[in-house]
């Protein structure tokens, strides 16, 4: 038999609704430090190399994210001579277009 709500009650979900912490199952200090390192590697950097990545990738004909993201992952400053490399990631572009088009 189902309980009858309070008078108070407008159906909405529980407030004390408690899903467990965010890292799930998983070591928390594992979680939070790869928290803090994503947050650190996405800190603002100071506004001269954000003009200076935001022009060099332009030249490249990449996102300032694409560019930020080569630095970041492989520590790779790209220049133009790296055609293979900008190639890679102008396809990759295209693949994530794609899927998230189906």
């Amino acid at each position: 038999m189902a309980r009858r709500p309070k008078r108070s009650d407008n159906g909405g979900p529980p407030l004390d609704d408690y899903n467990g912490p965010p890292w799930g199952d998983g070591d928390a200090y594992i979680f939070l430090a790869w928290q803090a390192a994503h947050a650190k590697a996405w800190k603002a950097p100071s506004h001269e190399i954000m003009l200076m990545r935001l022009d060099k990738a332009e030249r490249l004909g990449l996102t300032y994210e694409e560019y930020t993201l080569e630095i970041l992952e492989r520590g790779l400053h790209l220049q133009p001579k790296d055609t293979d490399r900008i190639a890679a990631i102008k396809a990759s572009r295209r693949r994530r277009r794609v899927s998230r088009l189906d």
